[in-house]
This record gives C-alpha cells, structure tokens and sequence, in this order.
C-alpha cells in the first residue's frame, strides 16, 4: 500500500485541541503520514493562551531543510506563522524545494479571542505566501482581514472569495462558523468560476476548539492522497461536522473537537 506524506507547519497548542497537535490526529485518521515544523510554542487551554513564544528563525529555517532534503511532502498546510519573518522564511523555502499542494489556514485569532498573527504579518501572508496557495480556507473574520472588506452576507463572502482568489489561491474556502444564521451552517467553495455552498446543521457547543486547524488539516490529508480539492473539502466538513457532534466535554471554556469521531462513524465502532 502507497503511504502518502502530509506536512504541518504551526504551533504547538499544549492544550492539544489545536494546532501541531490537531493536525497530526487528523492526518493520521484520515490515513496520511503527518510531519511537522513547529514555528511556536504556545501555552494554552480550554480558558485561553497564556504564552506565545515563537521559534528562533534559524530552528524554522533547520526543520523545513530537514523535510525539504529527505521527506517530500504530497501536501503541505500551514497554521499559526505569527510574524512577517516567519512567514517569509516558510514561502522562500516551499518555493526553494518546489512543494506542491499548498493550503493555508490563516491563523489570527484564537477561540479566546488572543492574537496569534502580528498585524503587520498580514500584508505579508498576502504577499508572500497566497499566491502559493492551493486552497485557502479563512473564516469570516480572517476573510474580513484578508480582504480588507466587511462580510454580513453570502453575496459579502463570494466578494471576498473573489478577491483572495485574485491574489493567487487557486480554490478559497470562507467557512461559515462565525455567521449570524442560527440553525445551518454554510461553507462556501471558489474555484474562480463558480460557487459550491455547502451545509451542515449547527451544533451549539462551545466545545470548538480548533476546528479551523483540523479542517484545513483534513483538507490536507485528502489532498496528499490524491483527492481533488472538492472531494477533499467534503471529506473535510464531514470530518469536523463528527468532530463537533461527537464532543468530548473537556476543560472549562472552549473544549476541544473529537478527532476519533469520524472515523468511528464511518467503521461503526465504539467512539472514545
């Protein structure tokens, strides 16, 4: 059996609900070898981080050679980048070794509200690193940042889907979470031709706790294992719409996602 690579390049989320931590479960459910190069630490719960420290430039620099010269990735994601620095380091060095199947999940802001993404930093992900892009998946207000435009409505995020296209992603995916809309969820897909709108009921919980992360990380996953971008993404919402449901209750504020809950449901066997 073909074993197929999938690479991470994030923080690391003690708490385990996000993150470095959050991708690997993911890709490993979904049958990808994970890799990883973290690009800061951060200290972080259920109730919100408390530290951020973020990785020296030559110990980024060192893990993406260690990949880049013997572990080449089908797909590669990327989360939390923090500063322009790093995210300057992290294109030069996807362009340096031709990596392929690129999918940005533009960490800004965690669950409890804390800045994970230096403002200045945001011009530069936009400079830099979209245009590499395969398949970029903001929520609204990431959109919002990235598009330098209010979104309110699905006519507002097809606005904003066109503009991140034109700065170089090739497919945008404006997830829905963070709607006003109180019973279905609505995820919208943009290949630069065409809208696919995609929903799912609306759990309430605040048991969501990385649900960016292991999104884009399913999206990954899929990728790496040669599904087309809409095949994954479907995979993907299906994937964390499990994970959601399924929620295991952890912590006092916002909990993490269950990341057995797909894979379960698809085998019939006991959830954890």
């Amino acid at each position: 059996m073909k074993r197929y690579k999938a690479l991470t390049i994030a923080g690391s989320d003690s708490g385990g609900g996000a993150g470095i931590q959050a991708d690997l479960k993911t890709f490993q459910e979904l049958g990808a070898y994970g890799m990883s190069v973290i690009t800061a630490v951060t200290a972080q719960n259920t109730l919100g981080v408390q530290g951020v420290y973020p990785m020296e430039a030559a110990a980024i620099r060192k893990q993406l050679d260690s990949i880049g010269e013997d572990l080449t990735p089908s797909a590669l994601k990327t989360g939390m980048l923090f500063s322009s620095e790093i995210i300057e380091i992290v294109a030069a060095k996807i362009k340096h070794y031709g990596w392929q199947n690129l999918i940005i999940d533009p960490v800004m802001v965690a669950k409890g509200g804390s800045p994970l993404l230096q403002q200045e930093a945001v011009r530069t992900l936009i400079k830099h690193l979209l245009p590499l892009a395969l398949v970029t998946t903001p929520n609204i207000p990431e959109a919002e940042l990235l598009a330098k435009m209010p979104i309110r409505t699905l006519s507002d995020r097809e606005e904003a889907a066109k503009i991140l296209f034109q700065m170089g992603s090739r497919y945008v995916v404006i997830k829905g979470g963070h709607s006003s809309a109180s019973e279905r969820l609505v995820d919208l897909l943009y290949d630069g031709k065409s809208f696919v709108y995609l929903e799912s009921k609306r759990i309430d919980t605040r048991h969501t706790h990385g649900t960016g992360c292991t999104f884009s990380a399913a999206v990954t996953a899929e990728i790496a294992q040669g599904k087309t971008v809409p095949q994954a993404i479907r995979t993907a919402k299906a994937f964390i719409q499990a994970a959601i449901e399924h929620q295991l209750g952890f912590g006092g504020g916002h909990g993490p996602t269950n990341h057995f809950a797909y894979r379960s449901s698809l085998t019939g066997t006991r959830l954890p």
